[in-house]
């Protein structure tokens, strides 16, 4: 519930500037980093169980903490922190579908844990809205660190820790000790993209609820159940969008290049259309690009990965997100307070328009590797020993 409202909780309440509100979003970034790096060296060694049940917990307690944080040094400290421990989640739980799922179900079952955060934006901006409306910005930092906690009694009751053999791990990871992430050009050129639809996708929790408030003058509760637009349509629409790429063995990198232009497009409305219907035909943009980007670009990374280098390669891509979270905040921010509202969406739409172009040169890299790695078969079948 902090997250959407976190940039209005600063402005509003604490009436920082945007130049403040865009540092602070930098340490939200920079602890993402700190937190998926710390994760990906974990992960091989002590499991994806203990990491999440950590990570967990611990945010919990932070929230608790945090709500009583009010100094912009501070506040720069402890999301900071925060976001070090809590972004040690996400590639452990990326990498714990290896464990729990099949190959062929990993897109579906990727889909399934973004339907469950799906749920969490339906329901969790209109209700931190809300609680906004009747009891103040403090009672979000208590809600989220009460959810937190709750969520480790959950996976205490009904996730069990499921572990491969050690020597069986230790065996494999020095196979392929050998190959790095960053000599894989396709991947480092989905990093990229993925930084950006990120970039703009992160402008739906850092300016636009600004933007709201400024322009249209619109309550936190309609902020929120814009948001929760997001979250209802990804929660009904993804999985069967999912479903039908891989039943049909759609080209991926195709579909993330129709997601991205969407992205685009959304921002692109912000600045030609100035009524505030736009704001509710932007969401169905924005949230369809999303919907067509994230869960296929998690399962390309995830196919990049070479066995027993999951959690390394999981941790660089989710960077890409906590990358895009820095610049997405203070290069909004400081647009804004420069230049205005506009500037910033036509940014925006020009971002997303480069990405829209990458991928294609990026499908065009993945035929080649394809057809070279089947003349090399086709040679070493035919070649004399």
């Amino acid at each position: 519930m902090v997250v959407p409202f976190l940039s209005k909780y600063m402005k509003d309440d604490l009436h920082f500037t945007y130049s403040q509100i865009g540092w602070i979003m930098v340490c939200f970034g920079l602890g993402s980093i700190i937190g998926t790096w710390l994760s990906g060296k974990l992960i091989d060694k002590i499991g994806f169980y203990k990491i999440m049940m950590f990570s967990l917990f611990a945010s919990g307690i932070i929230f608790f903490a945090l709500q009583q944080i009010t100094t912009f040094e501070g506040l720069c400290v402890g999301i900071f922190i925060l976001t070090s421990i809590a972004d040690m989640f996400r590639p452990a739980m990326l990498v714990s579908l290896n464990n729990y799922t099949r190959k062929e179900n990993r897109t579906r079952a990727l889909t399934l844990v973004r339907a469950a955060v799906n749920l969490g934006f339906l329901f969790g901006p209109a209700l931190g809205g809300l609680l906004i409306m009747k009891k103040g910005y403090e009672y979000l930092f208590y809600a989220d660190g009460a959810t937190c906690i709750l969520a480790v009694l959950v996976f205490v009751i009904f996730v069990k820790e499921k572990k491969l053999p050690f020597k069986l791990k230790d065996k494999i990871t020095s196979i392929d000790s050998k190959y790095t992430t960053f000599k894989d050009k396709s991947f480092v050129l989905h990093l990229i993209i993925s930084m950006i639809s990120g970039i703009l996708f992160f402008q739906i929790f850092t300016t636009l609820p600004l933007y709201h408030k400024e322009q249209f003058n619109l309550p936190e509760f309609y902020s929120g159940l814009l948001l929760g637009v997001n979250g209802l349509i990804m929660l009904f629409f993804e999985l069967p969008i999912v479903n039908y790429v891989e039943k049909n063995n759609v080209n991926r990198l195709k579909v993330i290049s129709i997601g991205v232009l969407l992205m685009a497009i959304s921002f692109s409305l912000l600045y030609f259309i100035k009524v505030e219907e736009v704001l509710v035909v932007m969401m169905l943009f924005a949230t369809f690009g999303a919907m067509l980007t994230f869960p296929f670009a998690n399962s390309f990374a995830m196919s990049r990965a070479h066995t027993g280098q999951e959690g390394k390669y999981m941790a660089i891509f989710t960077m890409s997100y906590s990358f895009a979270h820095i610049f997405s905040a203070k290069t909004g921010m400081e647009i804004i307070q420069k230049y205005g509202y506009d500037t910033n969406w036509i940014f925006m739409t020009g971002l997303g328009l480069l990405a829209f172009f990458m991928v294609f040169w990026l499908n065009f890299i993945v035929k080649k590797e394809k057809i070279e790695t089947q003349e090399k078969i086709i040679n070493s079948l035919f070649s004399k020993n």
